[in-house]
């Protein structure tokens, strides 16, 4: 069904309605400025098309995040373009760049955007919890999490519609650029690239993994130099577990020996099982096996590596009704999945626990420095 763009949208003038004449019997009617070419000949699809090919900077990139076929988005733009009568992209070699009425096309394509999506906020509030839709966006690891937690929200809330995009964490920060979700799931917040408020919700811990048959199995407090000697299995360049194994190792002043980089990690529980090296996985990657899968825990120094799960949204966004109940549900489910992970690696609860006494004595010391400090000023 074709989506006209909505004339409220694109054509009210906020100087004009700063400037109606009051009226009790609401019969005043401005002025008729409807763009009524871009009604009739644009779609909400072909902005839509247009805007991910501008913030991916590719045709091909666009098709494949809208499910739609490279002709077919390349039909949107010749529309979109006769629409505008000006080009909106240019090729340059294999890429794709913005010309200048690209540029001033995506700017009110944002707006608009937003515009429908506070609309769309807007009346599910006021439908409360029964209809509405719930938009996540994930890093890969976090696809082991989200799925059972929707789940359960679902059965809460078996109204809601859930949407759910995986990718990668450089791609999740580019739609929190462009607001694209809901909400965000993250294990680090790059706090670095864009302000964001996070929340804590579930640990994640990160350990490290060989097949079964590996030499080190059943060692205790393996040395981490003893790990770098061995063949290993890492994630691709981008991805915040590898982030986080190679700052470890270098602590050490240690190096990994990388014999692949792979970018699932399914992929590479498979490589380790196949014997290609050991490697670290977040502890969520194996629930689904339990404790008689395939790859086994080592009892490694300095691992696990304790790490979280955080919500995230651009800070000032004004969450929906159905995204701020699924937060405060997300928050309330942390026991639930610490227990999960116990029950599968049993030695992690005394790891925990450590860091929650670690936690509340640095904060003590915290208020202790804060209370002395105030009774010297007075």
């Amino acid at each position: 069904m074709r989506h006209n763009i909505l004339s409220n949208i694109i054509s009210i003038n906020m100087s004009l309605l700063d400037h109606m004449p009051s009226s009790s019997n609401n019969t005043f009617t401005p002025p008729s400025i409807m763009p009524e070419y871009l009604i009739r000949h644009a779609t909400f699809r072909q902005l839509q098309v247009f805007e991910a090919i501008y913030r991916l900077g590719s045709f091909t990139r666009a098709a494949e995040e809208l499910f739609l076929t490279q002709p077919t988005v390349s039909m949107q733009m010749r529309k979109l373009t006769d629409s505008m009568g000006l080009p909106l992209f240019e090729h340059v070699g294999r890429n794709v760049q913005s010309t200048e009425a690209g540029r001033v096309l995506y700017e009110a394509c944002r707006n608009i955007f937003e515009t429908l999506a506070n609309l769309e906020m807007n009346m599910a509030d006021l439908k409360g919890l029964k209809l509405g839709k719930l938009q996540l966006g994930v890093v890969t690891t976090a696809k082991y999490i989200a799925p059972e937690m929707l789940g359960e929200f679902s059965r809460q809330y078996p109204g809601i519609d859930l949407s759910l995009e995986v990718s990668n964490r450089d791609t999740i920060i580019e739609r929190m650029h462009a607001n694209a979700d809901d909400l965000y799931i993250m294990g680090q917040a790059p706090k670095n690239e864009i302000e964001l408020v996070d929340y804590k919700f579930a640990p994640n811990p990160l350990v490290v993994v060989a097949p079964r048959d590996h030499h080190l199995v059943g060692k205790k407090n393996i040395p981490l130099e003893d790990i770098a000697n061995e063949p290993f299995i890492i994630r691709e360049p981008g991805s915040g577990v590898r982030d986080a194994i190679l700052k470890t190792f270098d602590s050490q002043k240690l190096k990994p020996k990388i014999r692949m980089e792979l970018g699932d990690n399914e992929a590479i529980k498979h490589a380790v099982v196949g014997g290609l090296g050991l490697s670290v996985l977040s502890l969520h990657t194996l629930l689904l096996e339990g404790r008689e899968g395939p790859v086994v825990i080592l009892d490694v120094e300095g691992f696990p590596i304790l790490r979280n799960w955080y919500l995230v949204h651009p800070k000032g966004k004004d969450l929906s009704l159905i995204a701020r109940t699924f937060l405060e549900f997300a928050v309330g489910q942390e026991q639930l999945t610490r227990d999960r992970l116990i029950k599968l690696w049993p030695e992690l609860e005394e790891i925990l626990n450590k860091e929650i006494e670690q936690i509340d004595s640095s904060s003590k010391s915290t208020n202790k420095k804060t209370r002395k400090k105030k009774s010297l000023k007075k």
